[in-house]
């Protein structure tokens, strides 16, 4: 049986960080609000003239250059970030697997939302163990969202804590460390319509609504509140059960920013040590990007041990809630 490593991460922020108190200027609530409840103090914001694919070029390259991989060995190179790239129908990998080098790799897309992570790490797992003449995938992502958000409309007010970065992971077959275990997600598709850019599609192609809308903030919220967090759970328990571990045996958690208030709440529920996770009020939610964020600088950061158990965990408008399970250190 193929056993597939995260072999290595790397993450790219751009340079100017926007602070709490500008995103309250912009959007009329308190800078106190936004750090205590939003748990935001600030995030990171792309450049007017750097795209999803120059985010992720960047977080690729650093990788490679990291690691010493040479960029002609790569079998993969999938892009599963923000479907809102630099042009509204196109594909991003092929021009990041260009850029980056990969001359040797078959680029494939899975752009999607806040559940990136999880899902992406799931198929490329999938993918090395069905095909056993592919040795490794590139997995990188990038979201630039910041730029999709009217701070003047109420009904999104949720999503004023989306940021700009980019993440990258290199899995590889056989790589003899931080072993890629279980998955599971869980999709309610009643909600699928509820947040989306409401223009720009077949559906009102000339429309003027280009930036993030919430059809009915008090509906979606409700139904939210009644199965978000059992989600979560269920998620990550089922994505366990499939690595042969359970929630006591969790070691790390990788996860999505979101309210502090049900970060906590997360936290608590699934029993972990709250100085064994990352809140990540410092760049916001990133759309697929935050649990590789948090994965990167835990490895940084000298936080992960040998034997720990890192749960990624994530949920995406849709909506769909998504867990995959890495055991860190050789694998055993």
């Amino acid at each position: 049986m193929t056993r597939v490593g995260v072999a290595a991460t790397a993450s790219y922020l751009p340079d100017r960080w926007l602070t709490a108190a500008e995103i309250g200027e912009a959007s009329g609530i308190p800078e106190q609000v936004l750090v205590e409840k939003f748990g935001l103090r600030g995030k990171h914001i792309a450049a007017a003239d750097e795209h999803v694919s120059d985010l992720a070029v960047a977080a690729g390259e650093r990788l490679l250059a990291e690691y010493g991989v040479e960029p002609a060995s790569i079998d993969v190179v999938m892009y599963f970030g923000s479907m809102w790239k630099d042009y509204p129908v196109w594909q991003a990998a092929p021009w990041i697997a260009h850029r980056l080098g990969c001359a040797n790799a078959y680029a494939i897309e899975y752009d999607n939302v806040s559940c990136g992570t999880p899902v992406a790490l799931r198929i490329a797992r999938d993918l090395l163990v069905a095909e056993p003449e592919l040795r490794t995938v590139l997995a990188v992502a990038a979201c630039r969202e910041s730029y999709l958000l009217d701070y003047r409309n109420e009904r999104s007010r949720f999503m004023f804590n989306f940021g700009d970065g980019a993440a990258a992971a290199l899995l590889v077959a056989d790589g003899g460390a931080n072993e890629l275990l279980g998955s599971h997600g869980i999709t309610d598709g009643s909600l699928s319509l509820q947040v989306k850019v409401p223009s720009g599609g077949s559906v009102d192609p000339e429309g003027p609504h280009r930036w993030l809308d919430v059809a009915d903030p008090a509906a979606m919220k409700e139904r939210l509140d009644e199965v978000s967090l059992p989600n979560f759970v269920a998620v990550a328990e089922r994505a366990l059960e499939r690595s042969g571990a359970g929630l006591a045996d969790v070691s790390y958690l990788c996860g999505i920013h979101m309210k502090r208030s049900m970060h906590d709440a997360l936290v608590a529920t699934l029993g972990v040590d709250p100085a064994r996770t990352h809140y990540l009020d410092d760049t916001g939610h990133m759309s697929g990007v935050d649990p590789l964020l948090v994965l990167d600088r835990a490895a940084r950061a000298g936080e992960l041990q040998d034997g720990d158990l890192v749960l990624l965990l994530a949920a995406g408008t849709g909506y769909t809630w998504a867990a995959s399970v890495v055991r860190w250190g050789p694998v055993r």
